[in-house]
């Protein structure tokens, strides 16, 4: 005869703290920003167009600009586990929206048959910013009780 226990086979399902949370958003945008810039070479005409220098980063100024622009979002993943909860709430929330909306007009743009993974990625991208930004919007206040948390 067997006996019963009382034990559950629940998965235990834990608190992530929004630090890591947001850490891991930026994670995901920044890989979806590699691989979409990294298949763009693959489009016919794409890499004659680099070596040549008629592309849209044809002059140190523009790709100087795009470097500072693709540098956020990776700065983001540290920034997003170091600052101090009311600083971080700010930048995640701006520059999410920044990144969200950059991503949806450049998608706009994108109608293509060679440019189709670049829509699939640029609408994975806004995703993923919009909730960057619905997260650290929704950052818990000190009156809540969280498991983990610390003060201050």
């Amino acid at each position: 005869m067997k006996t019963s226990t009382n034990k559950s086979n629940h998965l235990i399902d834990f608190k992530i703290n929004i630090k890591i949370k947001l850490a891991g958003l930026w994670t995901a945008t920044t890989l979806c920003y590699l691989y979409g810039d990294y298949f763009q070479l693959y489009i016919p005409g794409q890499v004659e167009s680099l070596i040549s220098g008629e592309n849209a980063l044809d002059s140190p100024v523009m790709l100087f600009i795009a470097s500072v622009i693709l540098a956020i979002p990776p700065i983001m993943i540290f920034l997003s586990l170091v600052l101090k909860p009311t600083l971080n709430r700010i930048l995640n929330i701006a520059f999410g929206l920044l990144f969200t909306i950059m991503m949806v007009l450049i998608a706009i743009n994108s109608f293509t048959p060679w440019y189709a993974f670049y829509l699939f990625l640029g609408i994975v991208e806004a995703i993923l910013t919009f909730i960057i930004v619905w997260v650290a919007f929704k950052w818990p206040r000190e009156n809540e009780q969280h498991p983990l948390q610390t003060t201050k």
